[in-house]
């Protein structure tokens, strides 16, 4: 007999999921906050600070992958919670262990397993949360726990202000371990335990490849969620590189990046209510991605100016890439039960995986064109219209009934 859903958005499970995104987020985006003054403390030169913290990012986002599609198996063979239990001990220990790096390689491998275990968390979260709550309340719920988990990186940016960046990392591996210990009372989605007595494939990855219409379903997840870091991973990690560009003194990109999550975290909460409100995940994403291009507009019109327009900016890019949110969600509703977890878990990091390749492209364009404005737009337009291509064609699935079994 499966266990009827509870009609409260303030459950223990969404309450602890949203925690853990918190400290997910604070240790996500805490190496961008920290870049440049842990770099320069291990000897890098001003150079080295943006080349290396550019590999850095890659690493950590191709480690990001990899968990992703490691959790997400775990998460649909094991369980959901299993996966939250086992992300947050890898990351938590990795970053206590960052605090302690010597040189740039121990950081580079610490990142990378960071990474792994970053992966695990919002995916597993909102995967659980949504076969626990009707389907009325999913949009809510998960727009809650990000929006929450998000001022994790606003905990980040005035911690690092205060302490300096080897205890930034120790203060998030202990915040990790203490909310291990919350989690042992969160219970197993009914759904999941239903699922494991069917003799149906289970976190099967390769099932996302050797079916036509379920590969299309599984890029466009991917695809929709890109302009989010080309956002955050391009024009605000990056922000101080921009504003010498536009002739912007005093841009820090740890700042911009607390205006920039705080705004999403507004958005996040904002993009739950209107999706329930309109009862349209594909109108919602398409109203944010309005605010998101009017934004980038914003962004790229910057001649002068002083750092608060710039920073006001960053914010309003910010409340734009509050989108996140519609796009794991549908991706969690878009399959069955048995590769629910792997779908929801992957998809965010494959889409923060696609970072090092628009990194690349960046660095392409601004090579051609000997200009680094121009290689930051054009990489936007064409990242802005993969998304919203993709978002076109992706089937809408608001008040869809989740499935048992994706055969």
């Amino acid at each position: 007999m499966t266990q009827k859903p509870s009609t409260s958005i303030f459950q223990l499970a969404v309450i602890v999921s949203a925690l853990g995104f918190f400290v997910d987020t604070y240790d996500l985006l805490l190496f961008a906050i920290i870049r440049k003054p842990s770099l320069a403390s291990l000897g890098l030169n001003p150079a080295e600070v943006l080349s290396k913290g550019e590999l850095l990012i890659s690493i950590q986002m191709i480690g990001m992958v990899i968990g992703g599609i490691i959790f997400g198996i775990l998460g649909d063979k094991k369980g959901r919670l299993k996966v939250l239990f086992g992300s947050i001990l890898l990351y938590s220990i990795a970053n206590i262990l960052n605090g302690m790096a010597g040189t740039l390689n121990q950081y580079i491998i610490l990142r990378f397993i960071a990474g792994i275990g970053l992966a695990g968390e919002l995916g597993a979260g909102i995967t659980l949360v949504s076969e626990l709550l009707p389907k009325e309340k999913r949009s809510t719920a998960a727009g809650f726990i990000a929006g929450f988990g998000l001022f994790g990186v606003v905990a980040a940016s005035v911690i690092s202000k205060m302490v300096d960046w080897r205890t930034c990392y120790y203060i998030g591996g202990v915040l990790g371990l203490v909310l291990l210990v919350m989690r042992i009372q969160v219970q197993e989605s009914s759904m999941f335990k239903h699922i494991q007595q069917a003799t149906v494939s289970k976190g099967n990855f390769l099932m996302f490849f050797n079916n036509r219409k379920r590969f299309a379903k599984y890029m466009q997840c991917i695809l929709i969620g890109l302009p989010v870091w080309y956002i955050i991973g391009i024009l605000v990690t990056f922000s101080d590189q921009f504003g010498k560009a536009m002739g912007i003194n005093g841009i820090e990109p740890g700042t911009a990046i607390m205006y920039l999550y705080l705004a999403i975290a507004a958005g996040d909460f904002s993009v739950g209510w209107l999706s329930q409100r309109l009862q349209s995940r594909k109108k919602t994403l398409f109203i944010f991605y309005g605010i998101a291009i009017v934004f980038t507009l914003l962004y790229f019109f910057q001649s002068g100016g002083n750092p608060a327009w710039f920073y006001f900016i960053c914010a309003g890019l910010g409340y734009g890439a509050g989108l996140n949110v519609v796009y794991i969600t549908s991706s969690v509703e878009q399959f069955g039960t048995n590769l629910r977890a792997s779908a929801g878990i992957s998809i965010p990091n494959m889409v923060r995986g696609t970072l090092p390749l628009m990194l690349l492209l960046f660095k392409f364009t601004r090579g051609i064109f000997h200009n680094y404005l121009t290689g930051g737009w054009i990489t936007g337009l064409i990242v802005f219209a993969i998304g919203a291509t993709a978002a076109w064609f992706l089937d809408e699935t608001y008040g869809k009934d989740l499935e048992f079994t994706e055969e």
